[in-house]
């Protein structure tokens, strides 16, 4: 593997950006190699995303997603073309990248759990992450979700309280990024990565882009 490799990454969450569902993308996104979708964007808003940049998209659900989306575009359940990272583990390009959606539960909507739910399902993973430490010399580089983890930037409030397994998984398995959604921040100022232990955790605020290099087995 060529330790120079980068992936360069748009991530996405929550909320629409009129400059990107516009004729301009291209132009704001030449180099793009993998899109992130973190939850909650309409699926019509992704299809155009993903047809413009025509690179692969990857997301999970957010708690806010339809279980049918209606629209002039179309009828469906997920975004065509993208590819539903809900407990699977991918490697893309060399990074490995593992995902999970939806938010606490504090309604009767879709994609919204409680936090034993939650356990089982980041414990359903561990033999996935013990195989790739066996296979490629770390147990992953990125966690995409669209709930925060516990105490990592999520919220008191009973919708945005992040969830402990993923805490738990961070520190365990130490993911180089976690990227979610969920938290709507409203002054781009104060959306700035945090880092915990050896995890750079990012809110991708609507937006953001992220280069992460490619490590071999014994990087």
């Amino acid at each position: 593997m060529d330790n120079n490799q980068t992936v360069r990454i748009l991530t996405l969450s929550d909320q629409i950006v009129d400059r990107i569902y516009s004729k301009y993308i291209r132009n704001m996104f030449p180099n793009i190699d993998l899109i992130i979708s973190c939850g909650d964007l309409p699926y019509y808003y992704l299809e155009y995303i993903l047809d413009m940049l025509n690179v692969p998209m990857l997301f999970v659900h957010g708690n806010h997603d339809p279980e049918v989306e209606i629209s002039a575009h179309g009828t469906r359940k997920h975004p065509w073309g993208a590819v539903n990272m809900h407990g699977k583990s991918l490697n893309h390009k060399g990074l490995l990248i593992v995902g999970f959606e939806g938010s606490i539960r504090y309604s009767h909507h879709r994609h919204q759990y409680s936090q034993n739910q939650v356990w089982v399902q980041v414990i359903s993973m561990v033999p996935r992450l013990l195989w790739n430490r066996v296979t490629h010399g770390r147990y992953l580089d990125v966690l995409m979700t669209h709930s925060p983890a516990f105490g990592l930037g999520d919220r008191p409030d009973r919708a945005h309280v992040g969830f402990k397994a993923y805490r738990w998984l961070i520190e365990t398995f130490k993911p180089r990024y976690h990227i979610h959604g969920h938290i709507h921040i409203y002054d781009r100022n104060d959306c700035q990565p945090l880092k915990h232990e050896e995890t750079i955790v990012m809110n991708t605020c609507d937006y953001k882009q992220v280069e992460i290099a490619v490590r071999g087995k014994n990087d």
